[in-house]
């Protein structure tokens, strides 16, 4: 018997650029719970936002979390 591995639909996600830390970090929330992580791939500041939409969404499916790239909100400080 198989389990079912389909992806969790997340509620948001975004991907924020992190001054202090010199690089972009996804945030993912499922309810009440906010999952942070890096993304899989190393992205520069200025990065076009099709890359960004694309790297969240990669991010989020490597964590179980299905996303669309045009739910992914851009944050850059």
């Amino acid at each position: 018997m198989e389990a079912d591995m389909s992806p969790i639909q997340a509620e948001m996600i975004s991907i924020c650029w992190q001054p202090e830390k010199r690089r972009w970090t996804v945030a993912i929330a499922i309810g009440q719970e906010v999952i942070k992580r890096s993304p899989v791939q190393s992205l520069t500041r200025d990065a076009a936002d099709d890359v960004l939409r694309a790297c969240a969404v990669e991010t989020a499916l490597d964590e179980g979390y299905a996303v669309l790239p045009h739910e992914v909100n851009i944050v850059r400080v």
